[in-house]
């Protein structure tokens, strides 16, 4: 389905700078978006949705006759600052205050919004900064020029002797005028083809600390998600489902539950049955009232020990190969000795703050959905297809998000709302429970790891393969696997690790979990790849009789960066100086989302199994930094979200449905377990890489690592509670 609005492809780049000015008497510049070279491997995978070869606008940036500006931005607010983030890029270009930016969403616009790391409408990938950082600090820049040259010609002067300062422009002779004054004029002038930025020297507001813009609303509780919206005429909505996925609803029962007062209507979908009702509550009761037959389906028998055993013996298989380089055969005839281990990794739900959560007005001339969503487009062919109506008569609000992690990249959420209101002649909001949305959660799959690593008389690696098990995200969301069977997203990190490995084989065994449906999950591919990479350079540095850190340091002789950040980490960190028995340190470092990124922690043991965190500690170059207060928000949160899954989080099948229903058999790290996090920034003239993800990606290999450095026991499996550990 092509969700591009036909309108706004037919408007060229010029007509709509010049005719945006004369409709809304304001200055209105495109940020042209260039496709860019660096894609994550999610990117590239989700990148297939969209049409390749449609060339797009980016984010519109306008300022009014008041001299306020407004950036219209394609990437969502889910707790990220990116919308701050936006903001200083264009204020600091355009010299104006950040007080005097205001960020609005995009509608949904494939043509008009798509990201080009993404290469459709999407907030995910950890791609945000680094989809804005270039176009919009020229559409910022490029509003002061025309700004500056409307001004110049006023006052019969070469432009390049005024400038603009606080929102004005000054002239040679100690004129002035308001950028509010000029917006007409600049307007009308053409827009210059070159566009310098200002160098990192000149930034006054980038790279400094900055409050969030969205901090006080979510504070004083004015921020308003989903789950908070009221709409005139609006319905309650919730839903129990079948527990199996791929099962049926067989019949229903609902004469107790239309007994109970503020019940309006029972709707059967046809995995489901919903109920409208005045207020949550009430729906809950009169689901808890239906009498319900499901036909649970083919899944009906499946348990985790099966999924595990199938899983462990896929493993073995060759699979495809997803990267060779050099020779293996040699690889093993010179080879003093070898080492092997094999990890696993558990299925895991998002368990956003804000449960799934959608409101739809389904009428016979169009739909409107309110909804927190990363992917605006694929909100609009949902529920185009739900409907029957043309794409162009589906409006999609988009509101804050509270919390998503990945899981609001899917919109089956989204359908099912849709599905209710057809069926209701007054807009719904579903809410779905805590319950219902951690047991049909779209889950992170089940992964295992092979690594086998032919070693020279050092003990440093001189072939290595690897093998990875697990089920394909990118086949379920896009629909295929490319030609060559290899789902780039499960072997990202594993086909260009940052160690020199002269002799290297990827291979990747497909293995889908059909009892559930798999998902993104924060930190995807190399959050999976690097607790693999990670934990077997440990060992092999423990199986060499070599200092972890040094061990690194040698194999990461073509990455300077990398290097750079361990370095910063060890020293930080007191790497050198010894601890107790009982206590130890670990570390990890990878090259996630376009930055360089090294963590470490340090613990002691207080029981056979307790152990109490210390120390959490990260450094990283993540390029030019926008606002540092938020890359080390960023990263504490990140880090603690992967502590959790690290530690705790799991879930297990048991006759074919989740058996993790809410937070007291899915735990969350508590305040007392979690230490501060320390995160130390490394100065950087590069491109801006990602942040939101890449703590998460980090703390599962360096936690084992610790904790073997600590009790000398080592674990290959997570999380941690599995094999009984547990913070205190």
């Amino acid at each position: 389905m092509d969700t591009r609005n036909d309108m706004a492809m037919a408007i060229s780049r010029r007509q709509l700078l010049q005719s945006g000015g004369a409709v809304l008497g304001s200055l209105v510049l495109s940020a042209w978006l260039p496709p860019l070279a660096s894609k994550s491997s999610a990117a590239e995978a989700v990148g297939r949705l969209g049409d390749q070869s449609v060339e797009g606008f980016g984010a519109f940036v306008r300022m009014a006759r008041d001299g306020t500006v407004a950036v219209i931005s394609p990437k969502i607010e889910m707790g990220q600052g990116m919308h701050t983030g936006i903001a200083m890029m264009v204020a600091e270009e355009l010299e104006v205050a950040l007080d005097q930016v205001s960020v609005l969403e995009s509608p949904p616009n494939e043509a008009l919004y798509a990201d080009p790391l993404l290469q459709f409408q999407a907030t995910g990938g950890s791609t945000s900064t680094r989809y804005a950082w270039e176009p919009l600090r020229k559409a910022g820049a490029t509003a002061r020029i025309l700004l500056i040259q409307a001004a110049a010609l006023r006052w019969s002067v070469a432009p390049s002797r005024c400038t603009a300062l606080e929102g004005h422009v000054l002239g040679p002779d100690g004129q002035q005028a308001s950028y509010g004054e000029l917006v007409d004029a600049a307007a009308a002038l053409p827009v210059p083809k070159e566009i310098p930025l200002k160098a990192p020297e000149q930034f006054k507001l980038l790279g400094r600390h900055a409050p969030r813009l969205d901090t006080p609303s979510k504070v004083n509780g004015k921020a308003r998600f989903t789950i908070d919206l009221q709409i005139p005429g609006m319905l309650i909505a919730s839903t129990i489902m079948c527990p199996v996925h791929g099962g049926r609803l067989k019949s229903v029962d609902d004469s107790l539950a239309r007994k109970i007062a503020g019940v309006r209507d029972v709707v059967r979908l046809d995995d489901a049955v919903a109920v409208t009702a005045s207020n949550f509550w009430t729906c809950q009761q009169a689901l808890k009232a239906l009498r319900i037959e499901w036909d649970l389906g083919p899944h009906a028998s499946i348990n985790s020990e099966q999924l595990d055993r199938e899983l462990l013996a896929a493993s073995e298989r060759d699979g495809v190969v997803a990267k060779s380089e050099g020779d293996m055969d040699q690889a093993r005839r010179t080879a003093a000795s070898q080492f092997e281990a094999v990890y696993e990794q558990a299925m895991l739900s998002h368990s956003a703050l804000e449960p799934m959560s959608c409101a739809a007005h389904v009428r016979p001339d169009g739909c409107d959905l309110w909804v927190g969503t990363q992917v605006p487009g694929l909100a609009r062919q949902t529920a185009a297809s739900v409907t029957g109506l043309p794409v162009d008569k589906i409006q999609v609000h988009n509101q804050l998000i509270g919390g998503a992690f990945g899981r609001r990249l899917d919109f089956d959420f989204i359908t099912q709302a849709v599905a209710i209101a057809r069926q209701v002649n007054y807009p719904i909001k579903m809410v779905w429970s805590r319950e219902q949305d951690m047991t049909h959660d779209l889950y992170r799959p089940l992964y295992i790891d092979r690594i086998q690593a032919l070693l020279d008389e050092q003990g440093y690696p001189l072939g290595w393969e690897h093998r990875i098990a697990g089920g394909s995200i990118l086949a379920r969301y896009v629909g295929s696997l490319p030609a060559d069977g290899v789902d780039a997203d499960a072997v990202e990190v594993a086909r260009e690790p940052l160690y020199h490995l002269p002799h290297l084989k990827v291979r990747y065994i497909r293995h889908d979990p059909e009892v559930v449906s798999v998902s993104w999950w924060r930190g995807v591919g190399p959050l999976r790849g690097t607790y693999a990479l990670e934990s077997f350079i440990d060992e092999l540095a423990h199986n060499a009789k070599a200092d972890p850190v040094e061990y690194r340091m040698n194999l990461l002789k073509n990455q300077p960066r990398a290097q750079a950040a361990l370095r910063l980490l060890a020293e930080k960190s007191g790497w050198e100086r010894p601890l107790a028995a009982g206590q130890g340190r670990g570390v990890a470092v990878s090259q996630v989302f376009g930055s360089y990124v090294a963590t470490l922690v340090e613990l002691e043991m207080t029981g056979e199994a307790a152990f109490r965190i210390k120390r959490l500690v990260s450094a990283i170059d993540c390029g030019l930094v926008t606002n540092p207060t938020s890359v080390i928000a960023q990263m504490e949160g990140g880090t603690l979200f992967g502590l959790s899954a690290s530690l705790f989080n799991e879930i297990l099948i048991e006759n074919g449905q989740v058996q993790q229903t809410n937070f007291h058999n899915y735990r969350q790290l508590r305040i007392n377990e979690a230490p501060p996090v320390e995160v130390h920034l490394i100065p950087s003239t590069e491109a801006p890489g990602g942040v939101g993800e890449s703590g998460t990606a980090l703390i599962g290999p360096a936690l084992v690592n610790a904790l073997y450095a600590a009790s000398g026991k080592r674990i290959r499996r997570l999380p941690l509670s599995r094999s009984g550990y547990y913070p205190v």
